[in-house]
C-alpha cells in the first residue's frame, strides 16, 4: 500500500497509439515526459492520466453538479492507481472575452479593487482636491437653488444592482408607512409591488416624498432628505418627474453624505469594490461599457488603396454592387469642387479628400441621378462617406448590413475613459496619486515595484487595512515575474496573449493558489520562452512540486529534462511506430540507455549539424515591413529575404509573435 501511494501506477494504456503501456510515475516529483513528436507523450499525459483523474473527480460530485460539467469518457486503460485530482495547464489562449485581462485572470485586479475601495481617497476632477462629505444643509441648498415649479421625486435607493426577492423588506417598508416604490425603472404602489425573480439583479428606490419646488420648503426638504439618507445608508436621489425633450431617462440629482465636490457638484455615491470593476455596470464606463475601446469607421479602411482613383473604386464600401448612385454622387462632387475622378486618391487636394470623407458642411451641391428608369436633379449638402456609414450603422436592424459595414471599422480608445474602461467616479479615487487604471497599465515588473514602495507611503491606519491585500497582490506579481512575464501589462487583453504566455499565467495562478496534493499536467511550458527566462520557469515548476504536488510535464527542452527528478522517454518513432516507453529514470540513466534517441542527444553522442552551405541571400528579393506598431512594436522596419529559411528570435515578450503573426501574416 505504501508503494502504491508513492506512485501513479498505469497498467495497459492503449489510448491512441499507446501500445499497452505500463509505467510507475513517482508522486510528489517533477517528472518530464519526452520523446519524438507523435510518439505518444500527450496521449499518456493528457488523454490517459489527466482524463482519468478529471473523470473520477467529476464522478465524485453530486448528480446536480455533474449536469453542469462535461464528463470525460473513460480512457482505454486497464488500471490507474494513486491518482490525485488533476489540473491541466495547456498551450492555449486564456480567453477570447474582450473583458478578460491579465489582471482579472490572475485575480490581481480583484485585490486592487478591494485596495482602492478600502484605502483610496476620492478627488474632484474639477479642483484636484480631496472630496469631502455633504451635509444635509448643503443638499437643501442645492434643492432650493432649483427653478420653481420643478416636479421631483425624492428617492432612497435602498437596493442597487443586487439579486433577491426582497419580499420581507418590502413588507417592512409598507409597515413603516411608505406608499410607493420604484422597481427596475417603474413606479408601483407598494401594495402592488411585483414578485421579483431572485436570480436577477434589481434596483429598488423608496419614494420618500413628492415635491414641487418653491420657496419656503427648506424644512420639508431637510426632513425628507434625512429620512432618505437614513434608509439608503447616506445616499438620496432627487429625480425629475418629467423628462426633458430628447431625454430617454429622467434627470437625477445624487446626494451623498460621504463624498461630493462643493465646487463642481461631482458626487461619488459609495466607494466599494464593484465601483472599480469594468465587468460591473456600477464601475464600467457608460460610453464603451467597460471595453476601453469602441468601434469607429476608419478612413484608412474605407480607402485601403490610396493609389486607386475614385473612378476605379478607391472608396471601398462604395465600390461594391451595380448601383450607379455612389458613382454619380462622387461625379457631382468632382464637378462642384473641380477635382478629377481619375486622379489617384493620394494626389487629390486636401479639400477634396475632406469633402469626400467628412461631408460638404453647409455647401449645397447639385446632384444629377440617372437609374435608367428616370433622371432627376437635387440640390443638397453632402453628408460624407464616414457620416453616411455611421448613420447606416445606427439605423439598420440587419445583422448582414452590420457585418458588412463592420469591415470598415477599427478599434479606437474610448475618448470618455481614455481606454481605462472605468467611469469617472472610479477614476477619481486615488492611492499615492494614482487611480486603479493607471496602475493597471504598468508592466508587471513596474507594478511590483510600485506596490512594494506603496507600503512606505501609507499611514499606519491605512497599512493596517491594506497589509493582507498588498501581500496577495505582491505574491501574485512575484509569481508572474518568476515565470518570465514581467513585461506584460495588467491591463493587457487575454485574447492578445500567445499560448505560451497564457500557460505561464495559469501556472503562476496555480502557484499562487497554494493547492497541495494535486496532479498538474503541463504541455511544453518552455515554448516561446527565451533561454534567459527558462531557469525562472523551472524554479516555478519546482516550487509547485515543493508545495506537495505531482508535476507531470510534456517537454523537449534540454534544461527541463536535466532538471527533472524523473524522465520518461517515449518512442521509438512517431505514430504507429511509437507508443512505447524506451527509457525511464533520472536524466543520467536515460543518457546511459543506448535505445534512447533523446539520451543520445543529451549525452552528445548525436547532435544537429550546422549546415556548411547556405542559400545565397538576394538583397533585391525581400519582403519589406515598414513602421510596424502592433502591441509593443516601436515603429519596426525590417527586410526579410525571399526564398530563404528565416528565424525571428528574441527574449520572451520582445514582439516576435506580434511582428510575425499579428503584422506579417495578417497583412
Amino acid at each position: 500500500m505504501a508503494e502504491q501511494l508513492n506512485f501513479i501506477r498505469v497498467r495497459g494504456a492503449r489510448e491512441h497509439n499507446l501500445k499497452n503501456v505500463n509505467v510507475d510515475i513517482p508522486r510528489g516529483e517533477l517528472v518530464v515526459l519526452t520523446g519524438l513528436s507523435g510518439s505518444g507523450k500527450s496521449s499518456l499525459a493528457f488523454d490517459t492520466i489527466y482524463a482519468e483523474g478529471q473523470r473520477r473527480y467529476v464522478e465524485s460530485l453530486s448528480a446536480y453538479a455533474r449536469q453542469f460539467l462535461e464528463l470525460m469518457s473513460k480512457p482505454d486503460v486497464d488500471l490507474i492507481e494513486g491518482l490525485s485530482p488533476a489540473i491541466s495547464i495547456e498551450q492555449k489562449t486564456t480567453s477570447r472575452n474582450p473583458r478578460s485581462t491579465v489582471g482579472t485572470v490572475t485575480e490581481i485586479h480583484d485585490y486592487m479593487r478591494l485596495l482602492w475601495a478600502r484605502v483610496g481617497v476620492p478627488y474632484s476632477p474639477a479642483t484636484g482636491l480631496p472630496i469631502e462629505s455633504q451635509t444635509v444643509s448643503m443638499m437643501v441648498d442645492k434643492l432650493t437653488a432649483l427653478p420653481e415649479g420643478e416636479r421631483l421625486y425624492l428617492l432612497a435607493p435602498v437596493v442597487r444592482g443586487r439579486k433577491g426577492e426582497y419580499r420581507k423588506e418590502i413588507a417592512e417598508w409598507q409597515r413603516a408607512g411608505f406608499q410607493r416604490l420604484k422597481i427596475d425603472g417603474e413606479f408601483f404602489p407598494i401594495e402592488d409591488a411585483p414578485v421579483l425573480d431572485k436570480k436577477f439583479k434589481h434596483d429598488i428606490d423608496i419614494v420618500v416624498d413628492r415635491l414641487v419646488t418653491k420657496a419656503g420648503l427648506e424644512g420639508r426638504y431637510a426632513d425628507s432628505l434625512e429620512t432618505a439618507l437614513k434608509l439608503a445608508e447616506g445616499i438620496a436621489v432627487a429625480e425629475w418627474a418629467d423628462k426633458a425633450e430628447g431625454e430617454t431617462e429622467p434627470r437625477r440629482l445624487l446626494f451623498s453624505e460621504k463624498f461630493a465636490c462643493p465646487v463642481s457638484g461631482f458626487t461619488i455615491s459609495e466607494i466599494e469594490p464593484r465601483l472599480f470593476s469594468f465587468n460591473n455596470p456600477y464601475g464600467a464606463c457608460p460610453v464603451c461599457d467597460g471595453l476601453g475601446m469602441k468601434l469607429a469607421f476608419d478612413a484608412d479602411t474605407i480607402v485601403p488603396d490610396k493609389d486607386k482613383s475614385l473612378h476605379k473604386g478607391a472608396i471601398a464600401p462604395w465600390a461594391k454592387g451595380p448601383s450607379p448612385l455612389y458613382t454619380q454622387t462622387l461625379q457631382a462632387l468632382s464637378r462642384h469642387y473641380g477635382f478629377s475622378m481619375d486622379e489617384p486618391f493620394y494626389k487629390l487636394p486636401d479639400q477634396a479628400k475632406k469633402v469626400v470623407l467628412y461631408g460638404s458642411g453647409t455647401d449645397k451641391i447639385k446632384f444629377v441621378y440617372d437609374d435608367n428608369a428616370r433622371k432627376y436633379e437635387v440640390n443638397k449638402t453632402f453628408e460624407g462617406v464616414l457620416p453616411n456609414l455611421e448613420r447606416r450603422w445606427r439605423e439598420t436592424d440587419s445583422s448582414w448590413v452590420r457585418e458588412e459595414l463592420g469591415r470598415y471599422q477599427s478599434e479606437t480608445p474610448c475618448e470618455a475613459c481614455e481606454g481605462y474602461r472605468l467611469k469617472p467616479e472610479s477614476l477619481a479615487v486615488k492611492i499615492a496619486g494614482q487611480h486603479v487604471g493607471q496602475v493597471s497599465r504598468l508592466s508587471i515588473r513596474h507594478a511590483e515595484e510600485w506596490f512594494t514602495a506603496l507600503e512606505t507611503s501609507l499611514t499606519d491606519k491605512q497599512m493596517e487595512i491594506a497589509r493582507r491585500i498588498l501581500k496577495e497582490i505582491n505574491d501574485r506579481l512575484r509569481f508572474l515575474v518568476n515565470v518570465g512575464l514581467d513585461y506584460l501589462n495588467l491591463s493587457r487583453a487575454s485574447g492578445t496573449l500567445s499560448g505560451g504566455e497564457s500557460q505561464r499565467i495559469r501556472l503562476a495562478s496555480q502557484i499562487g493558489s497554494g493547492l497541495t496534493g494535486v496532479l498538474y499536467v503541463l504541455d511544453e511550458p518552455s515554448i516561446g520562452l527565451h533561454q534567459r527566462d527558462n531557469t525562472r520557469l523551472l524554479t516555478s515548476l519546482k516550487g509547485l512540486r515543493d508545495l506537495g504536488n505531482s508535476v507531470l510535464v510534456v517537454e523537449h527542452d534540454e534544461e527541463a529534462i536535466m532538471t527533472a527528478d524523473y524522465v520518461i522517454d517515449m518512442g521509438p518513432a512517431a505514430g504507429i511506430h511509437g507508443g512505447e516507453i524506451i527509457a525511464e529514470g533520472t536524466a543520467a540513466e536515460v543518457m546511459a540507455n543506448p535505445k534512447s534517441i533523446t539520451g543520445q542527444y543529451l549525452s552528445g553522442a548525436r547532435e544537429i549539424e550546422v549546415p556548411q552551405d547556405r542559400r545565397p541571400i538576394s538583397k533585391k528579393k525581400v519582403l519589406r515591413v515598414v513602421g510596424a506598431t502592433g502591441n509593443n512594436l516601436k515603429n519596426v522596419t525590417a527586410e526579410i529575404p525571399a526564398g530563404t529559411f528565416t528565424c525571428i528570435t528574441g527574449v520572451s515578450g520582445g514582439g516576435k509573435s506580434t511582428f510575425t503573426i499579428e503584422t506579417l501574416y495578417k497583412a
